[in-house]
């Protein structure tokens, strides 16, 4: 099972920009970013595989990319909001599809902490 540690988390005014890093320990394919804010559901937020797809809310402002050299997937979120503000977990697939649901991803990471001031 591949290990995922996330990085890149931090204090940001709205309207400023963020890139996040997720570091696998091995080969990686289908990868998704996901976000858990205090008293609301894990929610999904980004997937790559052969390609891309967004949440409706981030879609425009978030991107989501991968260096297989280096089994990393980042997310660049732009115009961030505080509703943004979260823990930002990725996340391996393991079904075949554009799958959002969080119960078809394994291997969490630890998550990293991201903060969006007013």
């Amino acid at each position: 099972q591949v290990q995922l540690v996330e990085s890149g988390g931090g204090l940001v005014q709205a309207g400023g920009s963020l890139r996040l890093s997720c570091a696998a320990s091995g080969r990686t394919f289908s990868m998704g970013w996901f976000r858990q804010a205090p008293g609301k559901e894990r929610e999904f937020v980004a997937g790559i595989n052969w390609s891309t797809y967004y949440a409706d809310s981030v879609k425009g402002r978030f991107t989501i990319s991968r260096d297989d050299a280096k089994n990393t997937v980042y997310l660049l979120m732009n115009s961030l909001k505080p509703e943004d503000t979260a823990v930002y977990y990725c996340a391996q697939s393991t079904v075949w599809g554009m799958t959002r649901r969080p119960a078809d991803f394994a291997s969490w990471g630890q998550g990293t902490q991201v903060t969006v001031s007013s």
